[in-house]
């Protein structure tokens, strides 16, 4: 089994700065990308930035230039620095993992970390 535990979360005038930290613990053989989603109220989860084992990144478009997916690979640990927060960056903020357990593959989920960010 694997945990993903989530931290760093908060309230945040806009344009202020957060930096979100999700931590793997459990067994498993090894962990390939890592992401950051995020789901507003009433809106579906979608992906904000992934990072692969090799370092190799993806963003939305949406937070591209303002935030910065970078992972620990010794310490299992992927962060998400948010600079120049906008009031639509509110939403809840959850941790993926693609993880690998022989023989299978699966997608571990953290709790979500709740980032609001006021105008």
């Amino acid at each position: 089994q694997v945990q993903l535990v989530e931290s760093g979360g908060g309230l945040v005038q806009a344009g202020g700065s957060l930096r979100l930290s999700c931590t793997a613990s459990g067994s498993f053989f090894s962990i390939n990308t890592m992401g950051w989603y995020r789901q507003a109220p009433g809106k579906q989860r979608e992906l904000v930035a992934v990072i692969t084992s090799g370092g190799s990144t993806n963003y939305a478009s949406s937070v591209k230039g303002r935030f910065t997916i970078s992972r620990d690979n010794a310490q299992n640990t992927v962060y998400l620095q948010m600079n120049s927060l906008k009031p639509e960056d509110t939403a809840v903020y959850y941790c993926n993992a693609a993880v690998t357990v022989p023989p299978i593959s699966f997608e571990s989920w953290g709790q979500g970390t709740q980032v609001t960010v006021s105008s």
